[in-house]
């Protein structure tokens, strides 16, 4: 019976991603650690269904489980697109413990969180693997791209095939440069925005509507 149930699992994750053209995107929003990716999901989710995903903090690794949130439909010229947005942990190479302790966090709450956060990086790596349709890619601007984890990221999602946004986040800062970003990938399209102040939000909401309807 369990090798029958196995099975049958496998045949229906195969036969949803044949046919997901006709269902609502899973678009997961990946990126390092502090990049502002609780708070782009938090201004698409406010701006289109009123709730927001989850909390936003400036500690480091505050999301450390994928946090998803469903039917959000976003109308932009006559186009519609219902997605599920995944917030995903910040991903890093290593999370030590002692980066916690910074923010006055005590040191036995400080290892279980980079305890969690690790288990968070691994379980958003599965969804990339496994559990998204298309990927928004957000970078701090005021910060060098061109990093191990990046690179590794974005040949990840280019190997899965899957269509991505990179979005240059925080050009509300003084030392913002959205040029490093498009010059670190100049394959893909670079989007320019503050999450925080909303910015650039009318572009960002064309580009999903034309990157994954």
């Amino acid at each position: 019976m369990g090798l029958f149930t196995g099975l049958k699992d496998s045949i229906s994750r195969v036969t949803d991603r044949l046919f997901s053209d006709d269902e609502q995107k899973r678009i997961g929003i990946y990126g390092p650690p502090n990049a502002g990716k609780t708070t782009l999901a938090n201004r698409i989710a406010r701006d289109w269904t009123g709730d927001a995903v989850g909390p936003e903090s400036h500690v480091p690794h505050e999301t450390r489980r994928a946090r998803r949130k469903e039917n959000v439909e976003i109308e932009r010229n006559g186009r519609a697109v219902t997605i599920d947005i995944v917030d995903t942990p910040g991903v890093t190479t290593k999370v030590d413990y002692e980066e916690f302790l910074d923010f006055d966090i005590d040191e036995d709450d400080a290892v279980r969180r980079s305890r969690e956060a690790t288990e968070g990086v691994a379980e958003a790596m599965h969804w990339l693997r496994e559990d998204v349709d298309g990927v928004i890619y957000v970078l701090d601007s005021t910060e060098d791209p061109f990093t191990q984890v990046n690179t590794m990221l974005v040949g990840i999602i280019e190997s899965q095939d899957l269509p991505v946004l990179i979005f240059a986040n925080k050009i509300d800062l003084e030392d913002s440069s959205v040029q490093k970003i498009a010059n670190a990938f100049p394959q893909h399209e670079t989007v320019e925005l503050s999450a925080l102040e909303g910015e650039n939000m009318d572009e960002v909401y064309d580009k999903i509507a034309e990157y994954f309807g």
